[in-house]
């Protein structure tokens, strides 16, 4: 009986000693399946870093006050003008009709649709009024001058409103022209605006201005 009593005390006190260890097993695998700590100040910076801004957004869009004379939807709109070529996209706006006839008497439409990723300065209908109108028949007459005064028109890169800041830039023509400004507002030449900017075509960025710039 004495020997039952001591092995049922031991028994007993094995008990006692392993169930607080196996709790605390328990209770540390469970902690494996807590969730993962919060992202700390850093990480959330990084989250944020990684985000576009609403202006980074915004960059690639047209701006300028000519924009909201371009018509919402055809041919003509933003998104019409993105699927055709320059030449074909500007003979859809209104605006740049004299500009389009000019193209076709130099016989530079197929030119300036075959060109890859090229900048066009697109006077309006207004700047080539600015023209006296001798002076202008005079030039419309004459293709070779023509094509010039055209091609100082055209560089051969698309430029972001960013380069057009305080730019320097060859034309098709081998003459520089010069670009400032910032925001929404550029001149090129010192005397040409630019009145609706960052417009896209298939093979070009248009930036429509208000004068006629001249080759010297």
């Amino acid at each position: 009986m004495n020997s039952m009593k001591i092995r049922r005390t031991a028994i007993a006190v094995a008990a006692a000693t392993l169930l607080p260890l196996s709790l605390a097993a328990c209770s540390d695998s469970g902690s494996d399946t807590k969730a993962a700590p919060s992202a700390g100040p850093e990480e959330a910076a990084k989250t944020s870093e990684s985000t576009p801004s609403d202006s980074a957004m915004t960059d690639d869009q047209p701006f300028g006050p000519a924009c909201a004379g371009v018509p919402k939807e055809g041919a003509g709109s933003f998104d019409g003008m993105a699927k055709d070529p320059v030449a074909t996209a500007a003979s859809n706006n209104p605006a740049l009709s004299t500009l389009v006839t000019a193209v076709k008497k130099a016989g530079l439409v197929d030119t300036l649709n075959n060109a890859q990723n090229i900048t066009v300065f697109a006077p309006t209908n207004d700047a080539f009024a600015k023209i006296p109108k001798a002076d202008l028949d005079k030039v419309l007459a004459d293709k070779d001058m023509l094509t010039k005064v055209l091609t100082y028109h055209v560089v051969g890169e698309k430029l972001t409103p960013k380069q057009l800041e305080n730019g320097s830039f060859e034309t098709l023509q081998k003459g520089m022209i010069t670009t400032k400004g910032s925001g929404e507002n550029y001149t090129v030449n010192d005397t040409s605006k630019v009145v609706c900017g960052n417009v896209k075509t298939a093979n070009a960025n248009v930036y429509i201005v208000d004068t006629v710039l001249m080759p010297k």
